[in-house]
């Protein structure tokens, strides 16, 4: 997993290789990158004075009643050693604070979030083992042949669904060959239909509504409820994809009418070639009635979750308030999971095998989120984090609401570079950013949506990313000039994500 979009492997037609970079340097990978960042923290812990706030009755720190308190080093390789194995299953003490596994009173590590990715990477496994999902986009592209001005906004929203509820994204790269196909018989160029995955799966990530890989873990380790900020997050998605739709189709009409302006042009010829051999490719796939109960349950599993976690009392609807978290979810998309393989007649044998295979592709995600959790503990048991806390507090002072929310989102666009896993950046800056938003009168949904909207954005152009990388390497695009081109659509997202920010902190 060179860049963590937070999705499991799915099964796909061939796809050409990307051509190996012979580049000097290469960024590490998200394991290293945190590990690293555990070993500096435990130093850290020798140069940062420790120091501890007052906290409210609800545990988080009062404003104003930070003290310096005797220092506490960790031993720099034993406790980074132990750090990811607390960041899992740690046990906070309530008396010191301090937290490791033999320690009784509640648990400090991730352990109920790793379990509810690996479900999460079953049930998804499950889904697409079925074919419904397959079979759902192939059946809509044939009934937009002839309608070839629909398919853009009709496929880039498709797309959108998927991003903004499962985190779609190396999934997306099974359609690649077939919605590339479609779109350059229909007149335009692989650019567009590069274009229309990309964008339409990142544009829904990015304004993610429910994606339990981004906004449920950062909501889990700011401690609200993954409702909370989702009509924001709502518009985020409909105002960007509109943007996203008329950027793409714009180009793609002006490559309708005059080829030329193709900014693959040099490779219309060999692209014409090389994609018209599978014209029908997927094409004469049937959605069966077994596929639209997956596809029912697929949707209900999500509908099912968002209902669990929603506050009805507290927003005086009368409905009865289920109280669900990571548990709760976790045991509900392990029911669908085994709904789905029953609906789709598998046995005892591929059902499980299928369920394992979907959580072994996200393992490595499992693993990024202990990691990141145990840079969290050192600096806990170090108690530096409160300090950390009280020199942000102190360089912030009194900006404001509204610039309080569009600093965190400037500060999440290097962050999401530097920490390449969306999952493992949750883990390790909501506990100290959230109490942030305390400090400075915002609601901790906001610091949520700043995180997964720079996530987004940076995941839509990295190069690090196989969903990025790989997409244009199947489509033949190059990477330069994709970034040439969508550079404007990327300044219009993040002015967009400000200007919301600012309004949230007005509204919430």
């Amino acid at each position: 997993m060179t860049n963590d979009i937070d999705t499991p492997g799915t099964p796909g037609p061939a796809t050409p290789a990307e051509p190996t970079s012979k580049s000097k340097f290469q960024l590490p990978s998200a394991y290293t990158i945190l590990f690293a960042l555990i070993v500096l923290t435990a130093i850290a812990t020798w140069v940062i004075p420790a120091g501890q706030y007052m906290l409210d009755d609800e545990g988080s720190p009062i404003p104003g009643t930070y003290e310096e308190v005797d220092s506490n080093p960790q031993r720099i390789l034993v406790d980074s050693l132990d750090a990811p194995i607390n960041g899992l299953y740690g046990i906070e003490d309530p008396a010191t604070g301090n937290i490791d596994v033999f320690n009784s009173g509640e648990l400090f590590g991730a352990i109920d979030v790793a379990l509810f990715i690996l479900v999460i990477g079953g049930f998804i496994g499950i889904t697409m083992k079925t074919g419904a999902i397959q079979a759902g986009i192939a059946l809509l592209v044939r009934r937009l042949r002839g309608h070839e001005r629909w398919m853009i906004p009709i496929l880039m929203t498709v797309f959108a669904i998927g991003g903004t509820t499962f985190g779609m994204a190396e999934e997306s790269l099974a359609f690649y060959v077939l919605i590339i196909t479609v779109m350059i018989a229909a007149g335009y160029d692989a650019m567009v239909g590069a274009l229309v995955i990309l964008l339409g799966a990142g544009i829904g990530v990015l304004g993610s509504t429910v994606n339990p890989f981004a906004t449920g873990i950062a909501s889990g380790f700011a401690d609200v409820s993954i409702s909370d900020g989702i009509v924001l997050r709502l518009v985020i998605l409909i105002v960007g994809l509109a943007m996203g739709i008329w950027f793409v189709a714009r180009y793609a009409e002006r490559v309708r009418q005059d080829a030329s302006s193709s900014l693959v042009f040099d490779m219309k010829e060999d692209n014409d070639r090389h994609f018209s051999a599978g014209t029908d490719d997927g094409l004469d796939i049937v959605l069966t009635k077994q596929h639209k109960i997956v596809l029912a349950l697929f949707g209900g599993a999500f509908a099912v979750m968002i209902y669990g976690v929603i506050p009805w009392e507290d927003l005086n609807i009368g409905l009865p308030t289920l109280w669900w978290w990571f548990p709760e979810m976790t045991a509900s998309f392990l029911f669908f999971a085994i709904l789905i393989g029953l609906v789709a007649r598998m046995n005892e044998g591929e059902l499980t095998s299928t369920f394992v295979d979907g959580a072994r592709d996200l393992l490595g995600v499992a693993l990024i989120i202990g990691i990141a959790r145990g840079i969290t503990v050192v600096m806990n048991n170090g108690q530096i984090t409160d300090t950390v806390l009280y020199w942000a507090e102190t360089a912030l002072g009194d900006v404001g609401e509204a610039a309080f929310a569009i600093v965190m989102y400037g500060l999440f666009l290097p962050l999401s570079f530097l920490i390449p896993s969306s999952s493992g950046l949750a883990t390790v800056a909501m506990p100290i950013m959230a109490p942030l938003a305390d400090f400075a009168g915002v609601d901790r949904s906001l610091v949520v949506t700043a995180y997964q909207s720079a996530s987004g954005l940076l995941n839509l152009v990295t190069p690090t990313s196989a969903v990025v990388m790989g997409g244009l390497a199947i489509a033949r695009v190059p990477y330069g000039t994709y970034l040439k081109f969508v550079w404007p659509l990327l300044l219009g997202l993040a002015s967009l994500t400000v200007v919301m920010l600012a309004i949230g902190t007005v509204a919430t």
